[in-house]
């Protein structure tokens, strides 16, 4: 599926997240916690998933648990698309519509 866009979810300003908060990170993305640190740390993505595969009826889900997540703790975030090989940001209506259009697909 080279040609299916993915949506990636980033953290910006390396934030230091408490246990707490790391642990509901991981129980919505799956990653460890050190993995979310790390990931956080050098504002690489906390989440990010190929759309319209297989997995597509999992991984939807758990991009929009991620930005809702940010948006309750006050984390400034941001969210990247690549499709094509060529990576854009968009705004969170923008990944909010693409998730909900690709709905009817599965």
């Amino acid at each position: 599926m080279a040609d299916s866009p993915s949506l990636a979810i980033i953290i910006e300003g390396s934030p230091h997240l408490p246990p707490p908060l790391l642990k509901e990170l991981y129980a919505i993305t799956g990653r460890s916690s050190v993995d979310l640190t790390s990931a956080i740390r050098d504002g690489a993505d906390v989440y990010a998933a190929a759309l319209f595969g297989n997995d597509h009826v999992q991984v939807a889900p758990r991009l929009e648990k991620t930005a809702a997540f940010c948006e309750q703790n006050g984390l400034s975030f941001r969210v990247e698309e690549t499709y094509e090989g060529e990576t854009s940001r968009i705004d969170v209506a923008t990944m909010r519509s693409i998730l909900e259009s690709s709905d009817g697909l599965h």
